[in-house]
């Protein structure tokens, strides 16, 4: 047998984020991304009640976005059903009502940061738990230093989330970041498309479980601040975050191909 000849690099496959022909395809393209995701967050548990949301922003119209109904379960969600609501609270397009919350706070989001395209919010275990101690994220593993000093802490708890100008208070603790830990409540990231606003909550919430774990074993050791930011400019970009989504995104998309109807 020959000796195997490498195959040129360019003829081998990469995936990167898609481009799109027009407005329409970009829409729908957003919107199955999105049912991916909260399909994904019934799957991991993030399901509590009726709390939680991943919105993602209209193509066209920017100033509106699309997320999951109020009353509908994650595991069960369908491109069909997903709502497009207004920066007045109001469903434009859509057969169920929006959880008023998801729009207060995810709105005041959209609005202070018109370059996120994606938010994603649940009540996460391990997120919730790290919340409660009031604590950013210790940069002792690879993984979490793709957030070292790249996300916040909304120090305040006022209840639900309904009234505008607290959605406008933790948009400004969010302020450049990718996250926010919000106080006795839960964790809240964007991005600049689904996959990456998704993947960032997903990894966040396994950090805070690590974290946990590691402070009650004994006292973690920390990662040094220049080797927290050369990993980090390394780990916490965008565009690295949509590629380690895929497989996870991949997976749900075979499995359950009756989310698209």
């Amino acid at each position: 047998m020959p000796e195997p000849t490498p195959i040129p690099i360019e003829q081998l496959q990469f995936a990167m984020p898609p481009t799109h022909a027009g407005v329409e395809e970009e829409r729908r393209h957003r919107k199955e991304r999105l049912v991916a995701a909260l399909r994904l967050f019934g799957r991991y548990g993030f399901e509590e009640g009726v709390s939680g949301h991943i919105t993602v922003r209209d193509p066209e119209f920017t100033d509106c976005f699309w997320v999951n109904p109020f009353g509908v379960s994650f595991a069960l969600m369908t491109v069909s059903d997903l709502i497009l609501v207004n920066a007045e609270g109001k469903v434009v397009e859509g057969r169920h009502h929006v959880n008023q919350a998801a729009f207060t706070l995810h709105a005041q989001v959209h609005r202070a940061r018109p370059d996120v395209v994606a938010v994603a919010h649940s009540h996460s275990t391990y997120g919730r738990a790290l919340s409660a101690l009031g604590e950013l994220l210790d940069p002792i593993t690879q993984d979490v230093c793709a957030f070292y000093e790249d996300h916040a802490l909304y120090d305040a708890y006022t209840g639900v989330v309904v009234d505008e100008e607290e959605g406008r208070r933790i948009a400004a603790a969010l302020g450049p970041h990718k996250a926010v830990i919000l106080r006795n409540h839960g964790l809240l990231t964007v991005g600049d498309s689904v996959d990456a606003a998704v993947w960032w909550f997903l990894t966040m919430e396994r950090c805070c479980q690590v974290q946990l774990a590691a402070k009650a074993a004994g006292k973690p050791v920390p990662i040094a601040h220049q080797d927290a930011v050369r990993t980090r400019e390394q780990l916490g970009t965008d565009l690295v975050a949509w590629i380690n989504y895929q497989p996870l995104y991949q997976q749900i998309a075979r499995r359950e191909p009756e989310m698209f109807g």
